[in-house]
């Protein structure tokens, strides 16, 4: 079988730790080249891959090197970079938050539509095995009907882990559009979508920066989401947690509670009405922490995607909904009232 050639446009964080090594160690791919507004991070990142370096998108994409690109760069990067890759005829994997409207995002997937090629979004948070084995326990009726859920993305904050550090694109409003929101809270919005088998329809929200004064962008959110059945929760998102990451969610159904990478070894503990309790060590959930397994699985089923020509894990659409409720709780904070996902 012919290898895929792969093309990673922007060489911060995201893609040197994960799309990269990820791309590297598949055999169906050969990386190719990579894009970089910064000429010394990719020749740097180049010369270590051992492939073409470019600091012009529309140079990569029109090279004919390259088969696939990932979009690794600032979310207002996004639609611009994957819509001018989808109508040259690549497939592109893009990273989270898809967009920066709904009409990005809608112009997005229009043009995954038209060129006929693959367009997945990089929502890791279902390849999680608790998470997974979380939905087909929900999906089974084991759980009984679902009430309510807790939900937390939290860690110190990008400029920890940026290869920009404080001077990070994540804390600049007009390339990042949206802070912790985008950066984890998206991640969550799609795993309660994934995980619950439902939509979510209603948001009410408290989106703040008070941690990071340097920062334009929100830090500290709070949101309450209602689904389409009546499910009610809360979902934090955070870049002020400044010891542990919280990864974490909670569901309380009607014959048991599920505690999903709440505890540091059973990945996912499961709590029946009747005393007994369940736990199931599955392995890490993925992190920028030592101790976070490195492998995503993103770049595999993009992979795969192309070459079986399938439908993607994690296809645009399901990226857009994702988004649209975290459109919602920035709508909500700003019109102080509960706002509907349409």
């Amino acid at each position: 079988m012919k290898k895929l050639r792969i093309g990673v446009i922007g060489c911060g964080s995201i893609a040197q730790h994960r799309h990269l090594p990820e791309y590297q160690i598949n055999p169906n791919v050969e990386l190719a080249a990579v894009c970089d507004i910064n000429q010394e991070r990719a020749l740097e990142v180049a010369e270590k891959y051992g492939v073409l370096s470019y600091t012009d998108y529309n140079e990569l994409i029109k090279s004919g090197e390259v088969d696939a690109v990932s979009v690794c760069t600032p979310n207002y990067l996004h639609a611009p970079i994957t819509i001018a890759a989808l109508d040259a005829g690549l497939h592109v994997l893009c990273e989270k938050p898809m967009a920066t409207s709904k009409e990005e995002a809608e112009a997005m997937n229009a043009a995954a539509e038209k060129s006929g090629k693959v367009l997945m979004i990089g929502h890791n948070q279902r390849f999680v095995p608790s998470h997974q084995k979380a939905r087909q326990l929900i999906q089974s009726g084991e759980i009984g009907r679902i009430y309510s859920f807790r939900t937390a993305f939290g860690h110190g904050g990008p400029e920890g882990w940026s290869v920009d550090g404080k001077e990070s694109w994540f804390f600049e409003k007009e390339k990042a559009f949206v802070g912790a929101m985008g950066d984890l809270g998206v991640h969550k919005t799609d795993l309660l979508r994934y995980v619950l088998g439902e939509e979510i329809v209603e948001v009410g929200s408290f989106v703040e920066t008070n941690a990071k004064e340097f920062a334009d962008v929100d830090d500290n959110a709070v949101c309450v989401l209602k689904t389409e059945s009546g499910i009610i929760g809360t979902l934090a998102a955070s870049w002020a947690y400044v010891s542990k990451e919280d990864n974490s969610t909670i569901i309380y159904g009607e014959k048991a509670i599920l505690r999903l990478e709440d505890d540091p070894i059973n990945s996912l503990v499961v709590q029946y009405s009747n005393g007994e309790v369940v736990k199931y060590e599955l392995g890490k959930i993925q992190s920028n922490d030592a101790g976070g397994q490195n492998n995503s699985h993103v770049i595999e089923h993009f992979v795969n995607a192309i070459l079986l020509e399938q439908e993607p894990a994690v296809p645009g659409e399901e990226g857009m909904k994702s988004l649209e409720v975290i459109l919602a709780a920035l709508k909500s904070n700003e019109t102080k009232q509960i706002v509907q996902v349409r």
